[in-house]
């Protein structure tokens, strides 16, 4: 029983330091929600908004990018919020969204860049890049 109980206290204890250091460089993702877009506009944080379609093949594409940059150090200041295309349509309209696979970048309340139907890694990065400010 004894040595059962030291290998799970190693493992947890070797697996927590790895879990830890990933969380701790990830950007935050959000599902869209009104107050807590504005606290994050009001703390001057640098955002990313996410409009995608389940059904859609280009957020599908746009998926792993955003994925790569959140996961960077650098990013872990970034707030991702998805808003859904099919089922957020009053959020959409308020963001002049047309499509699906729109991406929309802030840095606290000031638009830095936008882009619809981008599936270029480089100009996704760039669009991203572009909430650091100056």
């Amino acid at each position: 029983m004894r040595k059962r109980h030291f290998l799970a206290l190693a493992l947890a204890v070797s697996i927590v330091p790895w879990v830890s250091a990933s969380t701790v460089s990830a950007a935050e993702r959000k599902v869209f929600d009104k107050a807590s877009f504005e606290a994050a506009q009001q703390g001057g944080a640098r955002i990313l908004v996410d409009i995608s379609a389940t059904w859609c093949p280009t957020c599908k594409a746009q998926k792993p990018i955003i994925d790569k940059l959140a996961e960077q150090a650098a990013n872990k200041a970034l707030v991702i919020f998805a808003v859904d295309f099919d089922s957020q349509k009053p959020v959409v309209r308020q963001f002049g969204a047309q499509s699906q696979s729109t991406l929309i970048a802030f840095r606290g309340k000031t638009e830095t860049a936008r882009s619809v139907g981008d599936t270029n890694p480089e100009s996704i990065e760039a669009l991203v890049q572009s909430t650091l400010g100056e």
